[in-house]
């Protein structure tokens, strides 16, 4: 991390952060603590941008609950219309924060996105939860999932179009891995297009793609309009993957680090609070299902928020690996290793050149120092390695330790 953006706290402002995060003090004596010192939030009113997803909840209950206010500062959920949207907000500074897709971060630093600037990960806002969506039309045909998609594509030759929703995105990634790892070539073998999220359903209904990757409610939605079959989960791809993340820029985390800690305290809370229980998980999927918010009916955020799942087909299941928002704290940490994978596909897909210095440029996004700060004033568990291994669905290994090696080894690549 630079010097520019390490942050620590002393020993005041941790005891007056513990003062604040306490279960039981009152929004007064916590509006006094902040009044009284220097730790008071410079910009006591937040933007936080966020796409109508699922995966916006602790961004938005962090509002509508009040958790903002007992550490000082207001968020203003800000309903934007695409994910470029969001990436210019962030960069000419309309938005303060944004509930954001990580790979559109790392893009927005590197410049492959887009402007270049620096840019800053709070924490991970959610692991799981989204899912590839293969058209009915597909399906009635017996491609169900990758395997037998490839083999329809191999008998029927015709230009197959797939939707991500940014190109250096999760949803992006996720359908090139999971066409790739099927033999499926998503540069020469499929054509792969941007479709902001809402939009995704809508499109397929006119037959404008024969598949899509996007976060939830979207793919239930397509399931429950008759127009599209869950062919896997994203939590099939990688168990417990990074999802959308708390973004800034490293400009906003300089000038106002007491509001970016209030906000990350905020949101932090209001992750704790879904995860907390089924009936807060109810209360959440109602409030966000609002037309100010994600629009659409209960029902369609409902099932999967809790683990019911049915791929549209026939097939239900109780998946314990669904979106999950806390999960006791290892979901918010943002661990280096998560970082430096979009990388290695931004590099496999050819959206990068060259090789960048994998690990120098997650430690120069990803704000490690500063939501351990936050997390021990919260009384959160940190885990000890901020680097982490997994096994995705083709088998191999990401475990950080060598991304130009990983990035370089897959046979289907640019």
């Amino acid at each position: 991390m630079t010097d520019l953006l390490k942050t620590s706290l002393n020993r005041r402002t941790v005891l007056q952060a513990a003062t604040v995060g306490a279960v039981g003090v009152s929004p007064a004596l916590r509006a006094l603590v902040h009044a009284q010192g220097s730790d008071a939030p410079e910009k006591k009113e937040v933007k936080i941008g966020f796409i109508p997803l699922t995966d916006c909840a602790s961004v938005v209950m962090a509002s509508v609950l009040g958790f903002d206010k007992k550490y000082g500062v207001t968020i203003i959920p800000t309903k934007e219309a695409s994910w470029a949207g969001v990436r210019d907000k962030l960069v000419n500074g309309e938005l303060d924060f944004a509930h954001v897709l990580y790979g559109l971060v790392y893009g927005v630093h590197l410049g492959t996105a887009g402007p270049k600037k620096d840019m800053a990960v709070l924490m991970s806002l959610n692991n799981n939860g989204q899912a590839i969506t293969l058209s009915k039309a597909l399906a009635d045909k017996g491609a169900v999932d990758g395997p037998s998609l490839a083999k329809l594509m191999a008998k029927e030759k015709r230009e197959y179009t797939f939707a991500g929703t940014f190109p250096t995105g999760t949803h992006a990634m996720w359908m090139h891995y999971w066409l790739a790892a099927a033999g499926i070539n998503p540069l020469s073998g499929a054509k792969l297009i941007t479709v902001p999220p809402p939009q995704m359903v809508a499109n397929m209904r006119v037959g404008n793609m024969d598949g899509f990757c996007v976060g939830e409610p979207w793919n239930h939605r397509a399931i429950m309009d008759g127009i599209g079959i869950t062919a896997n989960t994203t939590q099939d791809i990688w168990k417990d993957h990074p999802e959308k993340v708390l973004g800034t820029s490293a400009e906003f985390v300089k000038k106002n680090p007491n509001t970016t800690r209030a906000v990350m305290m905020a949101v932090l809370e209001a992750s704790q609070w879904i995860d907390a229980s089924l009936s807060n998980k109810m209360k959440m999927a109602e409030t966000v299902a609002g037309k100010a918010y994600v629009n659409t009916s209960v029902d369609a955020i409902n099932q999967r928020i809790l683990g019911r799942y049915q791929n549209g087909m026939g097939k239900t299941w109780d998946d314990p690996n669904h979106m999950k928002f806390f999960n006791d704290g290892a979901v918010n940490f943002p661990y280096l290793s998560d970082g430096m994978w979009f990388l290695t596909q931004h590099k496999r897909w050819g959206l990068l050149k060259s090789h960048p210095d994998y690990l120098s440029v997650a430690k120069e996004i990803n704000q490690i120092d500063l939501y351990k700060s936050v997390a021990s004033a919260m009384k959160i568990n940190v885990p000890k390695d901020a680097m982490r291994s997994s096994k995705l669905l083709d088998g191999v290994v990401w475990d950080g330790k060598d991304p130009a090696k990983y990035a370089d080894s897959f046979k289907i690549k640019a």
